[in-house]
């Protein structure tokens, strides 16, 4: 299966209401997005809010990038899916990932342990239990023995979130999908050769493996501000152990170094200061709208099936604008 390229829109709405995320997922819909897809790194669940948004579109599909595989055990997430796979077939995508130490370890008190063996167990499990398999499962991360439910059909597609090598391997390797977040563009012909060696090792190729990434954009004539909206939302993330190492991997390891440093100091100008604008340029879409378009047009030129357009800096006329310029008839491949 060769997959087709995506336009899609991040969610929930700038306000977190319930309400106001309805309406800008059908505004999404009838202004010709073909996807929708939450976050959930806490706020509004996306596991609840999914079915809400099924329930008031008809045509879109609705995904989440991740649900953190730390967070709820492999029973309750194989019975959440198989509720919403049989209630709006086709149309959710599920994502996990290993989200973050601050999340998982800080927000949710559990230990961000063997990120990618769990991930491993987490998938196994899941994809047994959706089969309708009765489990019995001794893993070095998870356990499960004696769990049913009824098979879910057509099988519920996975995808899982990658970084590094090691990860977007089994992402592609495991998953039938693979989630990028917060790169370079720079690196993306690296982390496709990675795409592909994965999928090889599973006998897939990498056409097969739909590739999604969330695009931190705002279309606005003030790049300047534009760029201190990112830095000052993002460089938390770069600070983390994680987001940190995928940055040097990618080819920055000065900016790396140097905003491990400021953060572990406490000193927060200078590890602004450490995510210069031309680094900025490379991860965010900003510009007017041509030059957005164009950038989201490279990336799926590059490999990104998908491009999940996120409003980062949400003032009303720059997500009206941003938005805007990804609907039908503005912007075409």
């Amino acid at each position: 299966m060769t997959h087709r390229k995506r336009i899609a829109l991040s969610l929930p709405a700038p306000s977190g209401s319930v309400q106001d995320t309805i309406e800008l997922a059908q505004q999404a819909e009838a202004a010709g997005y073909d996807d929708l897809w939450l976050a959930d790194a806490g706020g509004l669940d996306a596991l609840t809010l999914v079915p809400i948004l099924l329930e008031h579109t008809s045509r879109v599909r609705v995904g989440i990038a991740v649900v953190p595989i730390y967070t709820r055990t492999p029973a309750v997430l194989a019975s959440t899916f198989a509720v919403i796979a049989q209630a709006y077939p086709g149309r959710f995508i599920p994502g996990l990932g290993t989200s973050s130490h601050a999340i998982i370890e800080r927000w949710h008190g559990l230990n961000f342990e063997k990120p990618l063996t769990r991930t491993k167990e987490t998938v196994a499990l899941l994809r047994s239990m959706l089969a309708g398999e009765k489990t019995r499962f001794s893993g070095d991360t998870l356990t499960s023995n004696g769990y049913v439910q009824a098979p879910t059909e057509p099988a519920l597609p996975i995808y899982l979130a990658g970084l590094r090598p090691k990860m977007v391997e089994t992402a592609a390797e495991i998953g039938d999908g693979v989630i990028l977040n917060l790169f370079p563009r720079s690196a993306l012909p690296k982390i496709m050769a990675h795409v592909a060696t994965g999928a090889e090792r599973a006998g897939k190729t990498a056409q097969q493996i739909e590739v999604v990434c969330r695009q931190m954009v705002a279309v606005t004539d003030d790049k300047a501000q534009a760029r201190q909206a990112f830095r000052a939302s993002f460089v938390s993330y770069y600070a983390t152990p994680v987001y940190n190492k995928f940055l040097d991997w990618c080819g920055f390891p000065d900016a790396a170094r140097e905003i491990r440093e400021g953060w572990a100091a406490k000193d927060r100008e200078r590890t602004a200061a450490a995510l210069p604008d031309d680094l900025i340029d490379e991860i965010a879409v900003i510009g007017d709208a041509p030059e957005c378009q164009q950038i989201i047009r490279e990336c799926a030129d590059g490999g990104i099936h998908t491009n999940i357009i996120a409003c980062m800096y949400p003032s009303p006329d720059i997500l009206s604008a941003t938005t805007g310029a990804f609907q039908a008839g503005q912007f075409d491949w």
